[in-house]
């Protein structure tokens, strides 16, 4: 079933949504874009004559209550956005009463569901090598599909629109589907965008194709960075693991970031993309601090060679010329992860260059995905969100995507 063909009239609605949103110390939004980017689904429904149950995580309580981390603090927040009133329900699994009492065009948020550990389902308090470990996860599972019947009994519908966490087996993303026939289960408006969104980069790719891998690590990127060989004509790499490839080809990288046990692993990206013919691209230059401080004092420096005492915080000039040329001859683009440390100002110049080209190439009509939150952060810090064909909500979940894995949140509504 598509939201678009399902009729709400008369129906209660319980919504997976992502409003896993920064807070500040008084637990006020500092972003609300995954608020906003929900609105379209949820406006749906009330249009429709639906009520309207939503229920989301937020941060990692591990299966404990932490009003720090209560959706309570975003009712209001919530009400402003939808323009209706919106009831709380303080205990998610204890909402039987408050569910049945909707009329249609009311809308209930629940209280964080990670406040109970069957929503993740892992068993709590115990290591994995205890050799209780395999009977306590089997109980957990039991446990877990309890706590999504108890969620799915609230409502007559169910709608996945949080694609942030659909490469989770939780409860909420997964499990509760399967109280839903398939003509009562369906994805969300954002969901759709997504699995579009990555469906473009992966199966309808105009040529070239430049992914742009950035971030302080090899070792989390390596699945997806693998799996792009195959696809891309270009591959960037940038940011912190810059240095790691530096130091892996005999490069002297004073006290940058490295991780030493991954210095194999480079040489071998090296030379598969020598041997499937992938033009890797590294950083040639950089920019250099004597302190991990946006007031540091800078030189720039050949990336291989950056004096003791400093650390390589941003890509040099030479650097950003060389990505922006291969960026924007591209017409498919993925960009995941910035080339510094962009939340300094005086360090956004790498992550600056790949967003201005990756915005020229999309006007002259490549198709660009950015994703995962640091490059989210980047677009929206420069204001150029609205530029680029499409970005992403969801930072693990696109690239297990786009690394050709089954999204548990996804297969559980489209089989």
């Amino acid at each position: 079933m598509t939201i678009d063909k399902y009729n709400f009239a008369g129906k209660k609605a319980i919504v997976r949504v992502d409003f896993n949103v920064p807070l500040d110390e008084n637990g006020k939004i500092t972003d609300d874009t995954r608020i906003r980017g929900a609105l379209p689904t949820l406006k749906k429904i009330l249009a429709d004559g639906g009520s309207l149950i939503i229920m989301s995580h937020m941060g990692k309580p591990k299966g404990k209550v932490n009003m720090k981390l209560s959706l309570g603090q975003i009712k209001d927040a919530v009400a402003a956005a939808l323009g209706v009133d919106v009831k709380f329900a303080p205990d998610c699994a204890k909402a039987t009463d408050a569910a049945a009492a909707l009329k249609p065009g009311e809308v209930l948020l629940l209280e964080n569901l990670r406040f109970y550990p069957e929503e993740e389902g892992k068993p709590v308090g115990i290591d994995k090598d205890d050799p209780a470990y395999d009977a306590a996860k089997k109980e957990m599972k039991e446990r877990q599909k309890e706590f999504a019947k108890t969620l799915a009994s609230y409502a007559d519908c169910y709608v996945n629109d949080a694609f942030g966490t659909a490469h989770r087996r939780h409860a909420s993303t997964a499990v509760v589907a399967d109280y839903f026939d398939k003509d009562n289960k369906m994805l969300g408006y954002l969901m759709e965008k997504e699995v579009n969104a990555v469906n473009n980069i992966l199966s309808n790719i105009k040529r070239p194709f430049t992914a742009i891998m950035g971030g302080s690590k090899v070792s989390t990127k390596i699945g997806i960075i693998e799996n792009l060989m195959d696809k891309v004509d270009n591959l960037i790499l940038c940011g912190g693991m810059t240095y790691t490839f530096a130091k892996a080809q005999g490069g002297k990288i004073g006290k940058s970031i490295v991780e030493d046990d991954k210095l194999d692993l480079a040489l071998d990206i090296i030379k598969k993309a020598k041997e499937k013919g992938v033009n890797l691209v590294l950083g040639t230059d950089c920019v250099a601090a004597d302190d991990f401080s946006n007031d540091a004092h800078t030189q720039i420096v050949p990336a291989n060679d950056i004096p003791d005492g400093w650390e390589g915080l941003d890509a040099g000039p030479e650097t950003r010329k060389a990505f922006a040329e291969v960026i924007k001859t591209a017409k498919t683009i993925l960009w995941n992860g910035p080339a510094g440390v962009f939340e300094f100002d005086n360090f956004t110049a790498g992550s600056r260059a790949i967003a201005d080209a990756i915005v020229e190439a999309t006007a002259n009509g490549a198709f660009s995905l950015v994703g995962g939150g640091d490059s989210v952060a980047c677009v929206n810090k420069f204001g150029l969100a609205d530029k680029v064909s499409y970005v992403s909500t969801g930072g693990g979940a696109l690239l297990e995507a786009i690394e050709g894995k089954v999204l548990p949140g996804i297969a559980a509504i489209q089989g």
